[in-house]
């Protein structure tokens, strides 16, 4: 079974504890607050995607290679986002915008963004992440499929993101029941539209669904026309201070 490996050395290395998985913060110059809040010490991070344009763009940014390399030097891992538009991106695709991401910003592994869920994607989903891992020590694989998928799946990553959308649909989702061979830390939940006042509920709900990274902002997606990633939530200090104090474990 894939494990988890420590990252660079530092307060923010993934460990069992709860931490945060950040999707993919809008461009530095864009978001520079955000950016350099992931590098405040003791917080609680277990990755960091840098998504510069739907992949690593047609040539190297330097604004992006300093806020990915402060990010690194904190001790947090930074993921390449690959989209796999559920299967139907071309595997030497894949494979070039993985090389632009190490080749030009270091990355620590990749998130496959829009991952199938189905039995029949696995096979090409198993050939990109062998591949991927080979070209990295320590590569650290995230699969995006933002629902259950088929079981097999968790035999080829690091972790699996088995939930990503609204909390209107959180609270009330259910948990797949293979997920209970596998411990916390191999799966995560990317919650938007949270209020603030419903953090404790949805704090309970991935402890309770057996999820250790997750990602809750009040941000919406304004029915599909907004990122509700690319920004920081408002509450941001608050759930930062309720995971560092363990209240989620």
């Amino acid at each position: 079974m894939p494990h988890l490996t420590s990252s660079t050395a530092g307060s923010a290395s993934t460990d069992v504890r709860t931490g945060f998985g950040i999707p993919g913060y809008a461009h530095p110059l864009l978001a520079p607050t955000e950016w350099g809040e992931l590098t405040r010490p003791g917080t609680p991070l277990h990755w960091v995607v840098l998504n510069v344009a739907d992949g690593p763009g047609t040539r190297p940014d330097p604004h992006c290679l300093e806020a990915a390399g402060r990010v690194r030097n904190a001790g947090v891992r930074v993921l390449g986002h690959l989209d796999t538009a559920y299967g139907a991106r071309p595997f030497a695709d894949l494979i070039s915008d993985a090389h632009r991401y190490l080749d030009w910003y270091r990355v620590d592994g990749f998130l496959l963004n829009r991952c199938p869920t189905e039995r029949t994607g696995l096979p090409e989903t198993r050939r990109t992440v062998t591949t991927l891992r080979a070209l990295r020590d320590d590569t650290h694989i995230v699969l995006g499929h933002g629902t259950h998928p088929y079981p097999g799946y968790a035999e080829n990553a690091d972790q699996l993101v088995t939930f990503s959308g609204s909390w209107g649909d959180y609270r009330w989702s259910q948990v797949a029941e293979w997920t209970a061979d596998y411990p916390p830390e191999r799966f995560c939940h990317l919650v938007h539209g949270v209020p603030r006042g419903h953090l404790d509920e949805a704090l309970r709900i991935a402890r309770w669904q057996g999820a250790s990274t997750i990602y809750f902002t009040d941000r919406t997606d304004r029915d599909g026309c907004a990122d509700p990633w690319e920004g920081m939530p408002g509450y941001w200090d608050e759930i930062v201070s309720r995971i560092g104090t363990g209240v989620s474990e």
